[in-house]
């Protein structure tokens, strides 16, 4: 097995490469799709390790930072933007800037789009191949003096469902507790063939991503059962929407102040989570691809000037107005939204090596 810093690196180059490549090639097709020329199709920054052009004029390369990636479509400046001798070269009726709203909208979305198609397949894969978990709400064991055991919480005992909404994963029920730390929660539970309510406020536990709120049980254990392959998409496709829908809830919940700021990860902890998942095997780092691949698309969606979200909020306005947004509001929304995106980078960066392995080697050597 590779040691753990290598084996770090790999998967993560591995995981984000594959990532963005998918969402770039969303872009890339689309483009093809709507007749724009594609200049470059590139995975990486800096110098290139391999470049080519294909026949249709495309270059392709594979930068030496494998931090992100872009496709530069023909034309995508306005005329306005170049000089003349640039705007000489440009192939008529193949320019981004003259398609219609409507063409350059699909062209932007195109590439979530296919991060979130991604995710539908990988889960749609394990599902057809290891298995769809069922069940999984089985509590194996109750801390003593938990709240779990004050409220009456058993061994064998099947969680049914949480103020009323059906759990079905024990993951759900984590998800479900870690932020009502204090708060009444009514457990719905099957017990020797009959169902009751069973009201337990959580317990408060401090760790690196804030104070969270657990019950002192454990469950989970589920069992395996393999899917045809379109059952399989379809529960591929409920799961990312299960996930698109927990994470803007979690990003809801962190605004107004429910949940702590500080689970917010960056690219040092997609590193050590790659590297983590790599040492479990195959299967689990296919599943984080599948978790990065709808956070990825769902990131690029939000309404932030330079993501794609940023680009379909100017192609609304404009479809709404007949014309363009003017320059200067177009330059101070992509001036704020590259504000906005450095400073969640830093702190994103920052609760990453305070509340990481980074963070965790500095406190050791401070004592």
């Amino acid at each position: 097995m590779l040691p753990s810093l290598p084996r770090t690196l790999i998967a993560f180059a591995l995981v984000l490469g594959v990532l963005v490549f998918v969402h770039e090639m969303g872009h890339y097709l689309a483009a093809r799709w709507r007749g724009v020329h594609v200049d470059a199709f590139s995975i990486g920054f800096g110098r290139p390790l391999l470049q080519g052009v294909d026949r249709r004029g495309t270059e392709w390369r594979l930068g030496w930072i494998p931090l992100g990636g872009y496709v530069k479509l023909h034309g995508q400046e306005t005329p306005e933007d170049v000089p003349p001798e640039v705007r000489a070269g440009w192939l008529p009726g193949r320019t981004f800037h003259e398609k219609p709203v409507g063409s350059r909208a699909i062209v932007v979305a195109a590439g979530p789009v296919a991060n979130f198609l991604l995710a539908i397949l990988l889960f749609a894969g394990l599902y057809a191949t290891v298995g769809h978990p069922v069940g999984g709400t089985g509590v194996t064991a109750v801390v003593e003096g938990s709240p779990a055991a004050r409220a009456g919480l058993r061994q064998g005992d099947e969680i049914l469902s949480l103020d009323g909404r059906r759990v079905t994963r024990f993951e759900q029920v984590q998800r479900y507790i870690q932020p009502r730390a204090g708060q009444p929660v009514a457990v719905t539970i099957g017990r020797e063939g009959g169902d009751q309510t069973l009201t337990v406020v959580p317990d408060q536990r401090e760790t690196p991503q804030g104070v969270v709120g657990v019950l002192g049980i454990q469950g989970g254990a589920a069992r395996f059962e393999r899917l045809d392959p379109v059952s399989a998409i379809g529960a591929g496709a409920t799961q990312t929407a299960d996930i698109t829908w927990q994470t803007l809830k979690g990003i809801g919940e962190m605004l107004v102040g429910q949940r702590s700021a500080k689970e917010l990860g960056g690219p040092i902890k997609i590193a050590e989570v790659s590297g983590e998942a790599a040492s479990l095997g195959i299967v689990p780092l296919i599943n984080l691809m599948a978790l990065l691949s709808v956070s990825l698309g769902l990131l690029n969606l939000f309404p932030i000037p330079l993501l794609d979200g940023g680009h379909l909020v100017f192609y609304a306005a404009e479809a709404i107005r007949g014309r363009p947004l003017p320059p200067r509001a177009q330059e101070y929304g992509f001036r704020a939204g590259f504000a906005l995106l450095v400073t969640l980078f830093l702190f994103a960066s920052w609760n990453d090596i305070a509340g990481g392995a980074i963070g965790q080697w500095v406190a050791k050597l401070v004592g």
